[in-house]
């Protein structure tokens, strides 16, 4: 799997191209600012980019302007964004363009490796991957409290692991319930939120994220 990777600092940059190239990934390039990246994804086309949100120039948000942009070109270019921080925003962008094949970790998740690639090829895939420390501030700060106490306690834990990309035998493993009972859950979910059934996973995602963030 082809992948431009995207880190201005050289030991984090190294660290994960010894860490992603025996899982099969061909570092195409191995850049350390916003335009370059850009550079990268306008020549390469890789399967997958791995981007820093914050890097120089300005060292504010120029892997996730870069990112935006390649993905305005090529449509549905797949990015992986990595951050220190929790800033809703950033997701909210991530998921405007509903293309799908787009994911936001905080860096602690590097660490887990077979979690990390996991969601790198969920990415690639054209899957959707979100923090679940990014999913819970949106919640947290998302949509009005009479909304989310429509649902029950089961129902919200669900909520969260769909918000997180994950999928209904995922979300079944981590609660310890069948799939059919996912499938009920959020069937019912759906409905006290308003939002339509849907089965492509993406779509299903960012409408869940998108009702929190902005209702």
């Amino acid at each position: 799997m082809r992948l431009v990777l995207a880190e201005d600092q050289f030991l984090l940059r190294d660290g994960l191209t010894r860490m992603l190239v025996p899982h099969g990934f061909e570092i195409v390039a191995a850049v350390a600012s916003g335009p370059e990246l850009l550079d990268a994804l306008e020549e390469h086309r890789p399967d997958i980019a791995l981007a820093d949100i914050r890097m120089p120039p300005t060292h504010s948000d120029e892997g996730l302007r870069a990112v935006l942009e390649a993905r305005r070109r090529y449509p549905g270019q797949p990015a992986l964004l990595l951050s220190q921080y929790v800033e809703r925003v950033y997701a909210r962008e991530l998921l405007a363009d509903g293309a799908g094949g787009v994911g936001y970790l905080l860096k602690d998740r590097v660490f887990d490796g077979d979690q990390f690639v996991g969601a790198l090829r969920r990415v690639a895939a054209g899957g959707t991957v979100m923090d679940p420390d990014v999913v819970a501030r949106m919640m947290e700060h998302g949509a009005p409290d009479r909304m989310l106490t429509r649902l029950t306690d089961r129902e919200r834990e669900v909520l969260r692991g769909m918000a997180e990309g994950r999928s209904n035998a995922g979300i079944a493993a981590a609660m310890v319930i069948t799939e059919k009972s996912v499938a009920n859950y959020i069937a019912s979910i759906l409905a006290k939120l308003d939002l339509p059934p849907s089965r492509d996973g993406n779509r299903r995602v960012r409408a869940v994220l998108a009702y929190l963030d902005h209702a």
